[in-house]
Formats: C-alpha cells, structure tokens, sequence
C-alpha cells in the first residue's frame, strides 16, 4: 500500500515514525508544511521537513521531537554573545550543518523540494519528504498585540498573544511542490496525521489546487484527530481554535476537512463526538491516539493502516 501523508512536526513525526516501522519506507511520502519556515542568523530553517527527516532518519532528539540527539550549542552560545540577542529559537551545532547546506543550496538556485531530496539520501531516509510548495510562503499570526511570524508567536512568546487571524505570505503565488500532486493522485490512501489543523495542516491545504487535488484523487482519504479530551495533545491548537470563534473538539476538525475526508480517527474518550462526526458522512474509527511511546506509536499505525485496507 502506497500511502501519502500531510504533516506538520512533532505530532505528525510520531505516528510517521510508526507507519515507517510497518511499511516498506519507500511505499510512504509525506507533504510537509513550510509555512513554520524562517530565516535567522543568515539561514534559512525548515523545522517541520528537519523534525520529519531527523525522525525517519532515526537521529531526533527524543526528549524534545525536535533536533539532533545529544547535539550542542556551542555555536548558537558564542554568536548570541557576539550579537547580544534574546536566547529564544535554539539550533543545535550539528543540526547547524543543515541549515547551513540548505542555505547555501537555495542560494546557488535550487528549490526546496532538490534540497529535501538531497538532505534524505545524505541522512538514509528512503522515505520521499515533500514540501508543500517551493515558494516561501511563512505563516504570519495576526494578535492584538500585531502580526508575528509563527515561530515569534509560539517559541518566542509562547503562544501568548490573542490570536484574531492567520495570514499565508505569498500563498496565491505558491504552487504544489514537484512530485506533490503526482504523490496525492497516484496513492492508495492519504493520511492527514494529527497535527495542529490551522497553522500546521491548514497551510499545506491553502496551497492553490491542494484541497481539488485531495477532492479528486481515488485514494481512501484518513486523518487522526489531534485533539483529544477537548484540549490538543500538542502545541496551541485548541488556544487558537477556541480564539478564532471555533469549537475546540476533535468534531470540529472534522469539519475542517469534511470536503475530502473518508475517514476520521477519534480518540476512545471522545466516542461522544462520533454521532457528530458520522453526521458529516464519514467513516469514524475509535482508537487510542495519545502516543507516549514506540509501542502506541506502532498501535496507532496499525490502527490506521487497518482502517485503509
């Protein structure tokens, strides 16, 4: 079975860990968002492609789901006393080595998406990681307090401002990355894996001809529901559902994806949302989908992929 997945970081990078452990590497390709994207210190970071590959690769941190294990900061200590800047966005020593290429491939005029490929044969990763588009296009928070960058609101601030609305850049110039479209028509089945479905799914779904592709495609569509016991396992999902006049429930994410959606996997203790959900016509598949460790990831996985067969 050749599965398809969209997927933004930490979250997503879990249950692709167990889906990578079940089937072949090769037969899974995974979408991932860009809108995080960032330039800091002169390089350009990608950390939802870097948490996706570091975690196929076997090399993430496992105590945070981001970076390289055991790395240092050295490098990042010694330029933030030469700049005299806020310590707030961390970039290990060897994870340096990446964005540093990554750079300096962008600069020499090769695309994202060239750069991916290179990255995942260097690292090991059989897996096929897409960004969803090859154009920047950084994901701007609107607050009461003003427009920040993703990041600026959630690693910097802390998620703190009031949210009042979110802004794709450069968005209506973006097309699907190569391999994308090809990646979403040609699958068996497409995952939307339990990440933040504003700012993490949203993006990869505002790219234009991203959602007609997902409508027309014959793949069984599935994705896991990342709230959970109405509160997000993760991140600041239901903050931000919740200040955007939004339902925080795993229903209303259903609803965000209802248009192409088969089916939906909600948590065993959200089972009283499932005549709701049935109501959008989709299939609904309780199941444990707190993932704490590599056996729950690997239930997860197996819980998904025997909902697609």
């Amino acid at each position: 079975m050749k599965i398809t997945a969209l997927a933004g970081g930490v979250g997503a990078s879990k249950l692709l860990d167990g889906v990578s452990r079940i089937l072949p590497p090769e037969d899974l390709t995974v979408i991932v968002n860009t809108g995080d994207d960032i330039e800091m210190f002169g390089l350009y970071i990608s950390p939802d492609i870097d948490i996706v590959t570091y975690t196929l690769a076997g090399l993430v941190n496992p105590a945070t789901g981001w970076g390289l294990t055991s790395d240092t900061f050295h490098c990042l200590d010694l330029l933030l006393r030469y700049n005299e800047s806020e310590r707030w966005f961390n970039l290990g020593d060897r994870d340096l080595a990446t964005h540093i290429y990554r750079t300096q491939q962008l600069r020499a005029g090769k695309p994202l998406s060239a750069v991916a490929e290179q990255v995942c044969k260097t690292l090991g990763v059989a897996t096929q990681i897409l960004p969803m588009t090859d154009t920047h296009t950084p994901t701007t928070i609107l607050t009461d307090e003003g427009p920040l960058h993703f990041q600026e609101y959630l690693v910097r601030r802390g998620a703190e401002p009031k949210i009042t609305g979110i802004r794709f850049e450069n968005i209506a110039q973006a097309q699907p990355a190569p391999g994308v479209a090809e990646a979403i028509l040609e699958a068996d089945a497409v995952l939307l894996c339990p990440s933040n479905p504003l700012i993490s799914i949203g993006p990869i779904l505002a790219v234009p001809g991203m959602r007609q592709l997902l409508q027309e495609t014959a793949a069984k569509i599935i994705a896991v529901s990342p709230i959970v016991g109405g509160a997000s396992l993760k991140g600041p999902s239901d903050r931000m559902l919740a200040q955007l006049g939004m339902e925080v429930s795993a229903t209303q994410v259903a609803k965000l994806y209802a248009d192409f959606l088969d089916v939906f996997i909600l948590d065993q203790q959200d089972s009283r949302e499932q005549p709701a959900i049935k109501q959008l016509d989709l299939q609904v598949v309780l199941a444990n989908t707190v993932m704490r460790d590599l056996e729950s990831k690997m239930a997860l996985a197996q819980t998904v992929l025997t909902a697609l067969a």
